[in-house]
């Protein structure tokens, strides 16, 4: 667990992102990790003096397995209302199979895309309580607003907290050796859309689905890699 802003800490469960917003003594989580990750969210929560009862809200960006998998053991443990856009609620309340994805270009990507991309994969089922449209703001942890980014995944979403403080922006890009694209999309042409979306926002800080935060001149840094 890593503290990247007053009240948001980012935590690792299974080399995909989630992050953890607090207001007062109510949290907030954006992505659940892999499946069989939840004691990392578990241990967070107690970290900070918290029990699992304070987590009252459980937002996603999107429904693939690496940000899905632990949702329903940490929303038996909680009681966490959840979020998401409607277009990917369905595999999140079937547990699966995934929409088709295709590899970003670059010998790189396809490696990664290779190891990491199982779209039969099934997860354990769990209710979406609340649809997410974009321009939305939930009054969630200080205020998401919820910006639609899709392109890696339909219904993906990224957020801006508490005005321009963060982005939380999903797989539109990852960060594990600078910024770069994810490791693939269900479309292309549309996921460029969305990143030259993203590059049009001010923030001052940032978190994508995989890597480091970053901490400084985010906004910045998204546009130079855009244009």
């Amino acid at each position: 667990m890593k503290q990247i802003n007053e009240d948001a800490w980012l935590l690792s469960p299974g080399n995909a992102n989630a992050v953890l917003l607090a207001k007062g003594n109510e949290l907030t989580l954006v992505d659940a990790g892999f499946a069989g990750k939840e004691r990392v969210v578990l241990d967070a929560i107690a970290a900070l003096g918290r029990r699992p009862s304070n987590l009252k809200h459980l937002v996603f960006t999107h429904s693939h397995p690496d940000h899905i998998g632990s949702s329903a053991a940490i929303v038996e443990a909680a009681g966490a209302r959840t979020y998401m856009h409607a277009l990917d609620a369905p595999f999140a309340e079937t547990g699966g199979r995934f929409r088709p994805m295709t590899a970003a270009p670059g010998l790189l990507h396809g490696i990664m895309y290779r190891l990491v991309w199982h779209p039969n994969v099934r997860m354990r089922p769990f209710r979406i309580d609340q649809h997410v449209a974009d321009g939305e703001t939930l009054p969630l942890a200080g205020g998401l607003r919820a910006v639609h980014v899709p392109g890696h995944a339909a219904g993906q979403l990224a957020y801006l907290w508490r005005g321009d403080r963060l982005l939380i922006g999903g797989d539109v890009f990852m960060n594990i050796f600078g910024l770069a694209d994810p490791v693939g999309f269900e479309d292309e042409a549309q996921a460029r859309r969305s990143q030259r979306k993203l590059a049009a926002l001010q923030f001052d800080k940032a978190v994508f689905g995989h890597g480091g935060a970053i901490l400084s001149g985010a906004s910045d840094k998204v546009r130079r890699k855009v244009h």
